[in-house]
């Protein structure tokens, strides 16, 4: 399998997955352009999309969706709520292309496994997702939850690769400019993890396999990259993990697609 992260963060995320007989998106809440663009910088023709999962319903990760259905016929799979809770700016999606799907139930899609996962956040039914090959290559995208529970940490533990939210700084967003009802509903347990959250969460999820793990919805104003990778990295080594060796930390980006990438590739950073 190959993967990018086409987007990844509070303005717009959306990440491309491929295998030998299927290319899916996970959520499109760039606009349909954007998408269309970002797909092409990488070599990807958007006719040759076979699926798009959704999430959950915040704009940031539904505002192409409409667009890309009606454009290129695209099937959409997510669950009843979050169908029932698309905003309207997404547009109608006709039946044809309407896959419902149970929260951590799972589904074959060509050659590949594709399991939901329930995540706590502020939205109808939020899920995050993880794609097995049969080669056993195995991705997982867990974005936009407030905390890591029990079994979160089991069904991404030992995957290749992992697309992990590392949404704030803490001390950034305490001393930010946002609203302290907003604050208060992103450190919530429905809200979004801290580097300190996703730090300390990975510790309990990480073998030291080589896993490649992407940090990820960072957030513009609460947030920098270089803070992100080092808090979380400081964090894995305090247990004894060399990054870098034992496993390897990824940036994404907001304005540009991370490169086309093996899901199982060691390489060093």
């Amino acid at each position: 399998m190959r993967f990018s992260v086409l987007a990844s963060g509070s303005t717009g995320n959306c990440i491309f997955i491929e295998s030998e007989r299927a290319r899916v998106l996970v959520d499109a809440g760039l606009s349909g352009k954007q998408i269309e663009q970002r797909l092409q910088k990488i070599g990807i023709d958007p006719t040759t999309l076979t699926a798009v999962f959704v999430s959950h319903e915040h704009i940031d990760h539904v505002k192409g969706l409409g667009v890309l259905v009606r454009r290129y016929q695209i099937p959409i799979y997510t669950n009843e709520a979050t169908w029932n809770h698309l905003p309207s700016s997404v547009g109608e999606i006709p039946e044809l292309y309407q896959n419902i799907i149970e929260t951590g139930a799972s589904l074959e899609l060509e050659d590949v496994r594709v399991e939901s996962i329930p995540v706590s956040h502020d939205a109808a039914e939020p899920m995050g997702f993880q794609f097995r090959q049969k080669t056993d290559e195995t991705l997982a995208v867990i974005t936009d939850l407030g905390y890591v529970n029990q079994r979160i940490t089991d069904q991404v533990t030992g995957v290749d690769t992992l697309i992990w939210e590392s949404n704030h700084d803490v001390d950034m967003l305490r001393m930010g400019s946002y609203p302290w009802n907003v604050k208060r509903r992103i450190l919530s347990d429905m809200g979004h993890l801290s580097n300190q959250d996703a730090g300390e969460a990975l510790t309990d999820i990480v073998r030291g396999m080589g896993e490649n793990v992407y940090l990820a919805h960072l957030s513009r104003d609460n947030n920098l990259s270089e803070l992100a990778h080092l808090t979380v990295k400081n964090i894995l080594e305090d247990t004894g993990l060399q990054v870098g060796r034992d496993v390897y930390l990824w940036p994404t980006y907001d304005d540009r697609p991370t490169p086309l990438r093996e899901v199982r590739m060691k390489v060093k950073r």
